[in-house]
């Protein structure tokens, strides 16, 4: 195995071109050194990102949104009281990641890149209208979170590209988001549905809204018909039933041993609804 420590992201991506085998990047290496610990893989490349600046940066960009870093761990995000209080459920959807040990390295776009449907970090990430720099070998492009999974295990990013940041738009007034999900376990265990609402108000009827389902299809889904079905609303009983019922009508999962394709369907709407209802709470400067 080769190791490498690029100190740029041009350097990283150009290295990921040239190579001819199995490769992967290390930025927080919770998925991959536990891969290479159990023997399921082993990369003839390994880019250690950590030696690049800024990796380790959350930063106001200057229209008031955040650029944070593939390097900065779920830990230090929770300790950024003022991503917090734009972002609580971008936050809130990362600190569900693993253990507290976990915590201390794990990354949002290690989480994303990991192309799993149950990633907890991601719905809120979609829901929020999060977008990612995609940097390659030749130039950058920015992605919507949403169009970077594309199955299972699987992303958008073509051979020689990388992430090289996250970029949360300005949070602005009177907006509000959430993440929870269902899980069989009180913690540390896999998402069996997850659900993220973001939304903003005009007075109190709701202005703008994103809706995102996770681990009941293949990707995160972004469900434009429950958004839909709660703008203009002031989030009233007909409002809740209506977004239920759309994010219910979303969702394709499976039947495992975690649960099965009927259950699943009918925890989105209930998981959807609650969210939105925390969401709205916030934007109102009510809930916590």
């Amino acid at each position: 195995m080769r190791y490498h420590t690029p100190t740029s992201f041009q350097e990283a991506s150009r290295l990921a071109a040239a190579s001819g085998g199995l490769l992967r990047y290390l930025a927080g290496g919770t998925d991959v050194l536990v891969q290479m610990r159990a023997g399921m893989v082993q990369p003839d490349e390994l880019i250690d990102l950590k030696h690049i600046p800024g990796v380790f940066d959350i930063s106001r960009t200057a229209d008031g949104g955040w650029r944070i870093g593939v390097a900065v761990p779920g830990r230090a995000l929770g300790a950024h009281e003022a991503l917090c209080r734009d972002w609580p459920g971008v936050v809130e959807g990362m600190n569900l990641v693993g253990s507290t040990q976990v915590q201390g390295r794990a990354t949002l776009v290690g989480n994303l890149c990991n192309g799993s449907p149950a990633a907890d970090s991601v719905p809120g990430l979609v829901a929020a209208g999060a977008t990612v720099t995609v940097t390659g070998p030749d130039s950058s492009r920015e992605m919507p979170v949403e169009a970077i999974p594309t199955a299972p295990g699987r992303t958008a990013l073509k051979k020689g590209e990388l992430i090289s940041a996250v970029t949360l738009p300005p949070r602005g007034p009177r907006g509000g988001d959430a993440y929870l999900r269902f899980i069989p376990r009180t913690e540390m265990d896999i998402a069996v549905v997850g659900a993220a609402v973001n939304l903003t108000l005009d007075g109190d009827r709701i202005a703008t809204a994103r809706v995102a389902l996770g681990a009941v299809a293949p990707t995160v889904l972004l469900v434009e018909e429950a958004a839909k079905a709660i703008i203009g609303s002031t989030l009233d009983d007909a409002a809740l039933d209506r977004l239920a019922a759309a994010s219910s009508a979303a969702a394709k999962p499976i039947s495992d041993k975690r649960g099965t394709v009927e259950f699943r369907v009918d925890v989105a709407g209930v998981l959807a609804r609650r969210a939105a209802q925390i969401a709205y709470d916030r934007a109102k400067g009510t809930g916590k």
